[in-house]
């Protein structure tokens, strides 16, 4: 099986098993997506979710997030961690988006990785979920099973993006990268993965070495 193939087919997989797959962080606009995503570095998206409402409620927009007292918004993101940077970068971003793009997130790449504390990771999510342009969102979860399918020989993030990227139809990116989540969680885990569970296993090269 060529590896187009085993991408596409692994998408169907994943989406008979995790129909309705969204992103778990939880947000009403496009900057408070911009914002979780930036939070939920070396955090798990639960833990997010839980932070944000007491943060959304005092800055809820760009305008009020850059005018905000750092020490104020670094207390309701603490147990985030890496508050310092991610606090300085909230408000950073806030600036930017208010005096540069007219308080809109931009919907371009390119103009994403411009603003404070903004990686690809989190420049691909808004781009999926906000503007339907699609966009490989590799995160830990996508990294390893990408990789344990036979889908990249890459390790380094952007790698794994641009090697993988050709192999799942744009409008398809958003929601296949959700389910990677979900079954990076409860099937393809960091610790084991647990093949005889696996409705892929058929056509996985961990399961099946030959086919790689």
């Amino acid at each position: 099986m060529k590896k187009k193939e085993r991408a596409l087919a692994f998408a169907n997989v994943l989406e008979k098993l995790y129909p309705d797959a969204i992103c778990s962080l939880e947000y009403t606009d496009p900057f408070q997506l911009l914002c979780a995503v930036q939070l939920s570095a070396q955090c798990t998206d639960a833990r997010v979710n839980m932070v944000t409402p007491a943060l959304f409620k005092a800055y809820p927009d760009a305008k009020s997030m850059s005018k905000a007292d750092i020490k104020d918004v670094e207390h309701l993101i603490k147990s985030c961690g890496f508050y310092h940077n991610k606090a300085k970068n909230l408000i950073e971003c806030a600036n930017q988006l208010v005096n540069d793009y007219n308080n809109t997130v931009p919907d371009t790449m390119d103009e994403l990785l411009k603003l404070a504390g903004v990686g690809r990771k989190t420049a691909n999510l808004v781009l999926g979920d906000v503007y339907n342009k699609g966009g490989m969102v590799i995160d830990t979860h996508a990294k390893r099973i990408l990789y344990r399918m036979g889908l990249t020989t890459k390790t380094d993030p952007t790698q794994v993006e641009m090697e993988t990227s050709p192999l799942i139809p744009t409008n398809m990116q958003s929601d296949f990268c959700h389910r990677l989540v979900l079954f990076g969680r409860d099937i393809c885990t960091a610790r084991r993965a647990y093949c005889e569970n696996c409705p892929a296993n058929e056509f996985c090269p961990k399961k099946n070495p030959k086919k790689i």
